[in-house]
Order: C-alpha cells, then structure tokens, then sequence
C-alpha cells in the first residue's frame, strides 16, 4: 500500500479528497494534519509516507514552512486555490501542483506521475526524491484568475500568450485579458517549452495560436488572440525563436 498524508486546514476539503483518494485501492490515508504546528511534529515523530497531498495556505502559515523544517521523504502534490505559489511549490519535493476544485482526471493524472517516479522496492531518500523531480521539468497546466468576486480556471492550452503590462502580468484568451499573479520570469520557468516561447522581454506567446510569421526586417508575430497587432521577437532572440519553431 501507498502510505499518504493529506495536510489541509479545510475539515471539507481534507474529507472531500480523502473519499476521492479512496477510490484507488492501493493508497492508505495514515494521517490527516490542518497546520503548520501540528504537521512539524507529526513529520518528527512518525515514518515518513511515500505520498503527501498538501494545501498551501493554513491557518499558521504556509506548509512551505513545514518541509523547509523537516526534510521529508516523501514526494507532494500540492492542492491550493493561489497559483502564485506554484513555483515555489515546484521547488520543495513537488511532483505535481493542483489547483482546486480537484478534478477525478487530474488527481488520477498526479498519481500516475507519482507512481512513474516510486521505485520497484519503494525506498528512497530525500537526496533522491530531489535528483528524480530535476529530471522531469514540472509544468503549469491551469491558472487560477479572480474576477471580481468569482474565480475561474484558464488551462494554458487556451491561452495565445502572456504580457505585461504596467508591472502587472496578463494572459490572453479568446475572450479577454486576465490579470495573473506570475512574473514573467517564473512563468517562463514552469510553461510547457514546447508550446510557450518568450518572444521579448514583455511576452511569452503559444505556438498554437501563431497565425503569420513576418521576417524583414525582423520577425514578427500575429497572433490570434493578442492585445496589440504584432509581437516583434527580439533580436538576440531571433535564432532561439526558429529553432523553437522546428523543434
């Protein structure tokens, strides 16, 4: 059996992904934490787990807080509603990051990639854990928006590109321009490469949505979905930009 934890502060959310979890036949749920405090001494005083579900967000601070203590043997999957700790979360042992509300496909899909990485006779160490997570790059699948007082879940696969603008970070749909809580920079760490290039330092675009490609006197883009008619690539990025392309 796959030994699990699940750390949310949430008693709803914490029985909601326990009976989701209880579908699966080889995972055992051996304890449930809701903070910081009583996480630390549960993680000093028992065998670490294989699998950790973690919220990010509890009522003493953050669960970050919990394994920058305790170097933990287990790999986590985060579960939270604020995208703009998902880079960080990749760094601490993450193998996978969900935004809530969790869906069936992607809890199902996190715990098959954790399965891809659990050795045959299941011991491994933290120096491990950390070495086989460095050869799988963790990549950001859904971003969480507000809207006023709702939230709304964009998967980047419909997202034509990011942009910032006046110091804050956007992403464009078919429908309209969300503001984000990423930089740049972070975001060009966590996209898929193979659909994102970061054209210029004020855009990140998707290949998908690449409609005409303009070559003289420098390359531009038009996208389908964009907040201005072209994106010109800068020019030291130029050949990273066609080998992008073909790659």
């Amino acid at each position: 059996m796959i030994k699990t934890v699940i750390i949310e502060d949430e008693k709803p959310a914490s029985r909601k992904l326990e009976r989701m979890l209880s579908n699966f036949s080889d995972i055992e749920v051996v304890a449930k934490i809701e903070s910081v405090e009583e996480g630390v001494a549960w993680f000093s005083e028992n065998e670490h787990p294989q699998l950790i579900f973690s919220d990010i967000v509890l009522g003493d601070g953050l669960s970050f807080d919990i394994f920058e203590k305790i170097s933990t043997k287990g790999f986590i999957i985060y579960t939270t509603a604020f995208d703009q700790y998902t880079l960080k979360a990749f760094k601490l042992n993450s193998i996978d990051y969900l935004l809530k509300p969790i869906l069936e496909e992607d809890l199902s899909g996190a715990i098959e990639k954790f399965k891809s990485f659990l050795p045959s006779n299941n011991d491994i160490g933290a120096q491990d854990i950390k070495q086989l997570i460095r050869k799988e790059k963790s990549i950001l699948s859904r971003v969480l928006v507000k809207i006023g007082y709702n939230l709304k879940i964009v998967q980047t696969q419909e997202i034509s590109c990011f942009f910032s603008e006046n110091k804050i970070v956007y992403l464009q749909t078919d429908d309209r321009s969300y503001p984000s809580d990423f930089t740049l920079d972070e975001l060009a760490e966590i996209l898929d490469e193979k659909k994102f290039f970061r054209v210029n330092r004020q855009f990140i675009i998707n290949s998908d949505y690449i409609k005409n490609i303009h070559i003289s006197p420098y390359y531009k883009v038009d996208l389908e979905f964009q907040p201005q008619e072209e994106i010109t690539v800068s020019r030291d990025r130029v050949k990273d930009f066609k080998d992008w392309l073909v790659s």
